[in-house]
């Protein structure tokens, strides 16, 4: 309607209601044009508020992932420890605690990352949104990580598993792992944090059972020196994950203390 006026007023050559209209047209342009950016940046806030939450609670989780990994693996090192001590006679162990060491020197886990909403931000390049530098700093740090994965695979491919799985009967290593294994815990729950593998436990099994795996790994010369190996390759990574991802490892415990 305007701009028909307008070109209404060009043909008659009013041009005071040209002037005016002309006016009246670049200011409804430019209220145009400042109505979209302010809806835009109110657009690109809300989104950048929802993906910040989204990543501050996917860290909360990582940072519970991280802590627990932690204990898990120090727990994890010391009874490969107490089942090298046993073997070469620094300390004493009865057979059945013996096999409930050597089990849990097997052991290993990893847990899923949660990095989602880091991973859709990068893939879709709004990794921008984050405003706050320190939580995008620890993000871009944490999802970089390979110390975990490192540990893993380290525990997967572990001689001394190998040498456990093919010394000790099947039938034991399912009672050992259905009496003596993994409690499960949920991610964000902390009570019992660090006995997940670390507690007391009853093996029902045949004294005469229990002797025989434990003495078919005794025997073999090459069960200290896996154990050996195990102890050192753990402490390498804990080392690595409370020393040269200091910044991490505190990062974690920083945004572990925040409300939700």
């Amino acid at each position: 309607m305007l701009l028909r006026r307008f070109t209404q007023s060009l043909r008659d050559q009013n041009w005071t209601a040209i002037t005016i209209e002309f006016v009246l047209l670049v200011v409804g342009v430019f209220l145009g044009i400042q109505v979209s950016n302010w809806n835009t940046e109110r657009e690109t806030r809300q989104k950048s508020a929802i993906f910040t939450e989204r990543l501050q609670e996917d860290l909360r989780i990582e940072s519970w992932r991280y802590q627990f990994l932690l204990a898990y693996y120090t727990d994890v090192r010391d009874a490969t420890e107490a089942t090298a001590n046993a073997l070469s006679g620094t300390a004493h162990l009865t057979n059945r605690d013996f096999l409930v060491n050597a089990y849990r020197a097997t052991q290993y886990k990893q847990g899923a990352s949660r990095r989602a909403t880091y991973d859709e931000l990068i893939s879709t390049g709004n990794i921008g949104l984050i405003e706050d530098r320190e939580l995008l700093k620890l993000a871009v740090r944490a999802y970089s990580v390979a110390t975990i994965d490192n540990m893993v695979q380290e525990g997967v491919e572990s001689p001394y598993r190998a040498l456990f799985r093919m010394s000790v009967p099947n039938e034991t290593q399912r009672a050992l792992g259905q009496q003596c294994g993994d409690r499960y815990i949920l991610p964000g729950d902390y009570r019992d944090f660090d006995h997940v593998i670390d507690y007391p436990c009853e093996l029902e099994l045949p004294d005469a059972d229990i002797d025989a795996a434990a003495q078919a790994l005794r025997a073999d010369p090459q069960t200290l020196r896996y154990l050996r190996l195990r102890v050192a390759d753990i402490e390498t990574r804990l080392a690595d994950l409370t020393g040269n991802n200091r910044d991490v490892f505190e990062g974690f415990l920083e945004i572990a203390k925040q409300k939700p």
